[in-house]
């Protein structure tokens, strides 16, 4: 099983990584066979190919990041953070709660994103 030093550290690089719009380097720290699911109740996307093409949605996008709080238990973390994005004069705001778990090398094998539409806050 990771350290919860191990799993913190992913975390971070996740959050890092999103404000980044760094695609390959956010499907990398993901399980070959990893499963997310975000927002929960859409369509689980699997494997690294269907992850990919999720965030390269995101990768165009002005935008930032910031971790707000990260609990860890076992090979489980939970963590809110909030992701900006800017679109002209617009500003979405978006602060989902992530619940990931990890392999014992620290990989990512699910991540799943509780928000809904009402969470999103135009600025």
């Amino acid at each position: 099983m990771p350290s919860a030093d191990q799993i913190r550290t992913v975390v971070e690089q996740y959050v890092k990584l999103v404000g980044a719009g760094a695609t390959e380097e956010i499907v990398n720290l993901y399980a070959p066979d990893a499963v997310v699911e975000d927002p929960i109740g859409t369509e689980p996307r699997h494997g690294h190919q269907a992850i990919r093409e999720f965030y390269q949605i995101l990768e165009p996008l002005e935008k930032e990041t910031e971790l707000l709080t990260t609990r860890i238990g076992g090979n489980v973390a939970a963590f809110w953070f909030r992701l900006s994005t800017k679109a002209g004069e617009q500003t979405m705001n978006l602060a989902p709660i992530d619940i990931m778990e990890f392999d014992e090398d620290a990989k990512i094998t699910s991540m799943k994103a509780v928000w809904s539409a009402e969470d999103l806050e135009l600025v």
